[in-house]
């Protein structure tokens, strides 16, 4: 075994790994980028090593400064997990030269499997069955066109060189194609470094299906059974589970052995994962991932397996722990992604520090897989990914209950997140019955990502008590005379109940508050129609109040940050705001003639100058976040005045990109 391994990732990939290798007593050195310095990953791991500028390509890309680290380190192998450089042929090959072990299949597999079309071709030579489409290697835009044409649409473009959803767009009809296209060849440029790709018949009502695959150097090929990842935004997973929902034993037996027959066919070893698309009763292959999976906790909590352990073993010339009769599947597993990111805004990403984190209790149902804390900032770089929570139970109508309760004690602040989304799902009877398919979200999406609703009584109690705990008590004239009623601070008055008003903004509403304190924990609340009696208790740690109104106890935790209150009630954010009824108002506002961006990131292309004149949702400009590529088109028709960006150039949220001249 391995002394020492490089982890040639980060976040809580690189944070999983080093726990397998710290109960193996191997030394742990992690790398990072200057964005990252202070980082999870960096703090967990035996070693660190910086290896350059926050951006992917001058830093995780970067293999030979990680070849580099390796060395200094002393480590005699490299961990790529997933993304990143896990599946570059060029960096396996490197990794060998240097005399160090790849942890992950030989170059000629990656290279085999590496390329959709070629894997597809392969896989056809094979008899596996595929989606209609066009896989080869001729890219002309028109050329593709025709092909789409051809198909018949709905079609889907692919990225060639990659997966996790960049560079991948679905078109409905050929006047879209031109632009879907660019957009997928950008994405899949910026995130693979290749932007040739793949088009294949888009299924409607497809579910996703993935099988666990892993080799030794000595022949041996085993299936660690089925994942369901049909629940997809952008056609990114955000919800995996294991074993898939009616899998019949005839199917699972079926689809296991084309699975290993894939990894036999290009001489596999490691861990690896093919992917399926199933309608009805056919299934079609859709791609090998050659590397280890971020849905893997699922298959690692039905099979009692440490998918990383099985990593280091056979990277290190051992056979397979078990052979496939001895492969345990007991229970159900569900996994669900917690991004940062806003659903309400086409899941983009947000950027930000996480002020407030707290994370349900892990237990022999709940695990928790995640790469920061609180305090941590979420950069514009990488993946917005925060944390994987998996269930584990018996059963899965067991597994989902451990789910719902592990989400409504999850909390962040911060940063937007896809929590209520997450709970949502878990909620859903459709999700319940197991209704699943790749177009889940969008289907569902009124019940999914309802409007906003108001604070809750109790939650204004919450922020209200935080509010008048907070209202100075020191004497305001104490130098002159401390026992005039005059120097108190506090809700005193010469005639009738003391009270403080209030005006708390839940951000759907203004709620004109009247507050009568009682004692230092009870206060009467005026509403807008109604008058409550309210007692906070404070003695549970960790921010958390019992709010009772009457008779009704509400279990909350509270904080607040200046002038704003954040209320968790059953994990669900609500951000209160104290208005100042006093404080003037801006009264500037944005203009028609100002496009500004919804979200930070990097601007890829410009399609304007001072001086054109466009037509309502003509192109202005191409931002990048996190690897995803926006378009932000023109509101109305108009004469651009000024342009305020430059390709290549970082943007915050908000930053004015292009103003329209307004004259007339």
């Amino acid at each position: 075994m391995f002394d020492a391994v490089l982890i040639a990732n980060r976040g809580e990939i690189a944070c999983r790994i080093t726990r397998t290798a710290r109960r193996f007593g191997i030394r742990s050195v992690a790398v990072y980028s200057e964005a990252d310095a202070h980082a999870a990953h960096v703090a967990m791991a035996d070693a660190a090593f910086c290896i350059g500028p926050a951006p992917a390509r001058e830093s995780y890309l970067d293999g030979a400064r990680i070849i580099e680290a390796a060395h200094r380190a002393g480590a005699s192998a490299i961990h790529p997990g997933y993304g990143f450089l896990s599946e570059n042929a060029d960096f396996a090959e490197a990794c060998a030269a240097a005399g160090i072990v790849f942890i992950g299949p030989p170059a000629a597999a990656i290279r085999a499997m590496g390329s959709k079309s070629a894997a597809k071709a392969l896989m056809e030579q094979a008899g596996v069955p595929l989606v209609p489409g066009y896989h080869g290697a001729e890219q002309d835009s028109a050329f593709l066109a025709d092909e789409a044409g051809r198909i018949g649409y709905p079609v889907l473009i692919k990225a060639s060189a990659g997966g996790g959803g960049k560079g991948m767009r679905i078109v409905t009809s050929a006047d879209e194609f031109a632009m879907a296209l660019d957009l997928a060849k950008g994405e899949a440029r910026a995130a693979f470094g290749d932007d040739r790709v793949l088009i294949e018949r888009y299924l409607t009502r497809p579910r996703h299906i993935e099988i666990q695959v892993f080799a030794d150097t000595f022949g041996n090929v085993v299936s660690l059974f089925e994942r369901d990842c049909s629940i997809q935004r952008r056609h990114q997973k955000i919800v995996e589970e294991a074993p898939a929902p009616f899998m019949t034993d005839a199917r699972r037996r079926a689809m296991g052995e084309a699975a290993c027959a894939a990894a036999r066919a290009i001489g596999y070893v490691g861990a690896g994962t093919v992917e399926f698309i199933a309608e009805g009763d056919d299934f079609h292959f859709m791609e090998m991932n050659t590397r280890l999976q971020v849905e893997h906790p699922v298959t690692e909590a039905i099979t009692g397996q440490d998918l990383v352990e099985w990593q280091f073993l056979v990277a290190a010339g051992e056979a397979l722990p078990l052979t496939q009769e001895r492969i345990p599947l007991r229970g159900h597993a569900v996994e669900v992604r917690i991004y940062a990111e806003d659903p309400a805004r086409d899941f983009a990403p947000s950027i930000g520090t996480i002020r407030h984190l707290r994370v349900p209790f892990e237990d022999a149902h709940i695990r928790l897989d995640s790469g920061v804390r609180e305090g941590d900032a979420i950069p514009i770089h990488y993946d917005p990914m925060i944390a994987k929570l998996i269930a584990w139970d018996e059963d899965r109508a067991g597994a989902l209950r451990h789910l719902r309760r592990a989400l409504a004690a999850f909390e962040i602040d911060g940063v937007q997140t896809n929590l209520d989304l997450l709970r949502r799902i878990a909620a859903l009877p459709a999700f319940s019955e197991a209704e699943l398919d790749t177009g889940f979200i969008a289907r569902h999406a009124e019940a999914l990502m309802p409007s906003a609703e108001a604070a809750s009584d109790a939650v204004l109690a919450a922020g209200v008590h935080l509010w008048l705990r907070a209202v100075p008590v020191a004497p305001a004239f104490a130098d002159v005379d401390p026992y005039s009623p005059w120097s108190r601070c506090d809700a005193w008055r010469l005639n009738g109940d003391g009270y403080q008003d209030v005006i708390v903004d839940d951000g759907i509403a203004k709620h004109r508050l009247r507050a009568y304190p009682l004692d230092d924990r009870r206060f009467r609340l005026a509403l807008a129609n109604q008058s409550i009696d309210v007692a906070v208790d404070e003695t549970a740690p960790n921010d958390v109040l019992r709010v009772a109104i009457g008779g009704d106890v509400t279990r909350l935790s509270a904080r607040r940050f200046g002038e704003s209150i954040v209320v968790f009630d059953e994990g669900r954010r609500h951000a209160l705001s104290i208005v100042d009824p006093y404080r003037a108002v801006s009264e500037a506002s944005a203009s028609s003639g100002r496009v500004t961006t919804v979200m930070p990131g990097r601007v890829v292309e410009l399609a304007v100058i001072p001086g054109d004149t466009v037509a309502e949702g003509d192109l202005l400009v191409v931002v990048e976040a996190m690897k995803v590529q926006f378009r932000i088109v023109a509101p109305r028709a108009g004469k651009i005045a000024a342009v305020h960006c430059a390709a290549g150039e970082l943007v915050e949220e908000g930053a004015e990109l292009v103003t329209f001249d307004d004259t007339p």
